[in-house]
């Protein structure tokens, strides 16, 4: 069995002062695919929430390679792309501009052009690149997110809903971005009510283990 290089343990966490889950245990090796599934108010944006930090959980431990990451927030923050039910983009900024952004945020001065153009080009936006993201549709808006994903370069994904507003060729492309991450060894965690074309593990919050699921 491949090590774990993220393990989460006995993780609780209330919103609204609602208990959505306790107990919750998980690792997750490279390659791995995890799919949060159940019905709506679950936890599952919850769960992802209190992975990349942005909700306290009101107990347990997330780990990375052995040590717990809120010892170290920022780094673990640079371990991690997210995408939430909104796109996190600049409306005023064009699709580039919005791609060129998160990486300088992320600590280079200089972005690679051909790291941008390549990302564009996997999600079909080079004719919409220099385009302000106020302007597009809800499926560009979401392509041009997922670029952003592509473009950290980092080994763990966390993915809310990730095939909302996209017609059938994005979400081939965004089926092939993430096979490609899992190949090169990243992970993923997505909250889906949709099959994701890709091999996965699934994990209903009603449920105290993954399970695995057909690919």
């Amino acid at each position: 069995m491949a090590t774990s290089l993220l393990d989460v343990s006995d993780l609780a966490c209330r919103r609204g002062g609602r208990k959505v889950f306790e107990r919750l245990s998980f690792g997750l090796a490279a390659g791995e695919l995890l799919a949060l599934v159940g019905r709506n108010g679950s936890g599952k944006t919850t769960l992802l929430r209190a992975l990349a930090l942005l909700v306290r959980p009101d107990a347990g431990a997330i780990r990375w390679q052995g040590a717990e990451v809120r010892d170290e927030p920022e780094a673990w923050r640079g371990r991690l792309a997210w995408l939430g039910h909104l796109e996190g983009l600049k409306g005023d900024l064009s699709v580039a501009e919005n791609l060129r952004m998160a990486e300088r945020l992320r600590g280079d001065p200089s972005p690679d052009v051909g790291r941008v153009d390549a990302a564009l080009a996997a999600f079909d936006l080079q004719t919409l690149a220099d385009r302000p993201v106020r302007t597009l549709s809800a499926g560009q808006r979401r392509r041009s997110a997922l670029a952003r994903v592509m473009l950290a370069d980092v080994p763990l994904w966390l993915l809310d809903e990730p095939l909302n507003a996209l017609d059938a060729p994005a979400q081939a492309a965004f089926r092939a971005a993430l096979g490609k991450h899992l190949a090169a060894g990243g992970l993923a965690i997505a909250a889906t009510h949709a099959d994701l074309g890709v091999p996965c593990r699934t994990l209903d919050l009603g449920i105290a283990a993954p399970q695995r699921a057909p690919a």
